[in-house]
This record gives structure tokens, C-alpha cells and sequence, in this order.
């Protein structure tokens, strides 16, 4: 373990860690506006005071991010997934392939947000708790401040760095193919599963907002599972920043046409 240490790239995980926690300065004002509003009613007031929240909330992420990066970057390099841009940049070498992974990210982003949209237009939209239904006035800007910096980065470290080259590493200790990396049936294990569990995880804060209900935790796994699966398979075969970029053109895309177009069908 020492000698995997020794070779992490300190300066692609510092770069990593501030974006994760620049993910997290930009989900506050969602939050708060959340807090103040009459929205998040399910959860009990606290004491700490607004002032107190942002150095709490950096420490405490930031604890979770640097340990969850460093466990990502040990493992997802001897399987094969990489972040080729960040780490070119990091080490003032010029990357390869640019075009190829910005392209990617933004028509498979755009493609995921679409389909969000159009799913929770014709499925989910009519048959959505009352108390849900406020998350649509909250300003654009707040909206896309947190779904872009924060989905595109820290939950991307999270899901992405952290549990799927986990999870594909895991499964590729005994499911490999002979060159020693995972068999391409384990990242897809891989890859659906932490979808799973990434549209599992939006629960809690939707606990928040109002009682889980079937059609709520369907709603959460389908809605993030398709986002996740394409996320995931980007990150398998174009990079970490492809992921990322996909997941912030979803959170465009969903975030102001797709607000618009679900707020006149109510």
C-alpha cells in the first residue's frame, strides 16, 4: 500500500479535491434556499447557525472527498480507467484527443437529458407528491449552479472515480480478462450496479421533501440509473472528464428547457 501511495499523482488528486469541493460551495445556495423555504418540511430545524454551515460543510466533504479520490486513483489506474485530460494538464504535457472527449460528453449529455425529460414528461411528472413540486420554482440559476458544479464534479469523484473503478476493480480481482484487466461483462456489473445505487442515494434527500413511495423510488432509479449507465460507460471508455462533461450538459439541459417544458405541462 505504501508504494501505491508513493506513485498518486498529488497534483491531479489537489486538482480533483478542488473541484469536488468547488461542487460543494455551489450546492449551497440550493440548499439553503431549500432550508428557508417551505420545502424541506420532513426535517428536523437546526441550531447551527447559516454562518457555521459553509466551514462545517467544506470540512467535513472535504474529509470525504480526499479519502474517496485517493481510494479512486488507487485502484482505477491498474484497470485501465483514467482521466486523461486532468492529468495531462496537471503535468503541463498537452492532451490527446480533446475533440474526441468533449464531443462525446456534450451529445451523450445532451442525449441523457433529453430522455430525462421526455420520461419525466410521459411517466413520472403527473404522479409526483404535491410537496415535490416547488423544487421547479427555484431559481434557474440556483438550479444550475448546483446540478452542474456539483453533479459534473462531486458526484462524478463519488459514483465514477470512487465506487465504480471500486466496484470494476472488486470484480475484476476474479473476473479478468488475460492481460490481467476486468472482463468487459465486469465493468458492465460494475457500471449498472453503482447506477443503482447512484439513483438509490438521491432517496434521502427526497425523504426530505416527502414520504419514499414506490413510484418515488422507481421514479430515482430509472431517471438516475439511465444517467448513471451512460456516465458510467463514458467514464469506462472516454475518461473521467467525458463523464463529467455529460453529467453537466444533462443538468443543462434538464435544468432550463426541460424546467420549462415540465412546469407548462402541470
Amino acid at each position: 500500500m505504501s508504494q501505491a501511495i508513493k506513485r498518486i499523482d498529488w497534483r491531479v488528486f489537489g486538482i480533483l479535491l478542488g473541484l469536488g469541493l468547488l461542487g460543494i460551495l455551489a450546492m449551497l445556495p440550493y440548499i439553503v434556499d431549500m432550508l428557508q423555504s417551505s420545502i424541506m418540511t420532513r426535517i428536523p430545524s437546526s441550531d447551527i447557525p447559516l454562518a457555521l454551515v459553509i466551514p462545517l460543510a467544506l470540512v467535513q466533504n472535504g474529509i470525504l472527498l480526499s479519502a474517496t479520490i485517493l481510494i479512486g486513483m488507487l485502484v482505477a489506474k491498474p484497470i485501465g480507467l483514467r482521466m486523461p485530460l486532468i492529468s495531462a494538464w496537471a503535468n503541463r504535457e498537452r492532451p490527446e484527443n480533446v475533440r474526441a472527449i468533449v464531443l462525446c460528453g456534450i451529445l451523450v449529455g445532451a442525449a441523457v437529458g433529453v430522455a430525462l425529460v421526455a420520461i419525466e414528461a410521459l411517466f413520472f411528472l403527473k404522479r409526483l407528491p404535491a410537496a415535490m413540486l416547488p423544487l421547479f420554482d427555484i431559481p434557474v440559476a440556483k438550479r444550475v449552479l448546483a446540478g452542474v458544479v456539483y453533479g459534473g464534479f462531486t458526484e462524478e469523484l463519488l459514483m465514477r472515480l470512487f465506487l465504480l473503478s471500486l466496484v470494476a476493480w472488486i470484480l475484476g480481482r476474479f473476473w479478468k480478462t488475460a492481460d490481467g484487466l476486468p472482463a468487459s461483462g465486469a465493468f458492465w456489473t460494475a457500471i449498472i450496479l453503482v447506477a443503482i445505487m447512484f439513483g438509490l442515494g438521491h432517496l434521502p434527500a427526497t425523504s426530505a421533501i416527502a414520504p419514499i413511495t414506490p413510484l418515488l423510488v422507481v421514479r430515482a432509479i430509472v431517471l438516475n440509473g439511465v444517467a448513471g449507465i451512460a456516465f458510467g460507460y463514458l467514464y469506462w471508455k472516454r475518461g473521467l472528464e467525458a463523464a463529467m462533461l455529460a453529467h453537466m450538459i444533462t443538468h443543462v439541459v434538464m435544468q432550463i428547457p426541460g424546467v420549462m417544458l415540465l412546469k407548462s405541462m402541470l
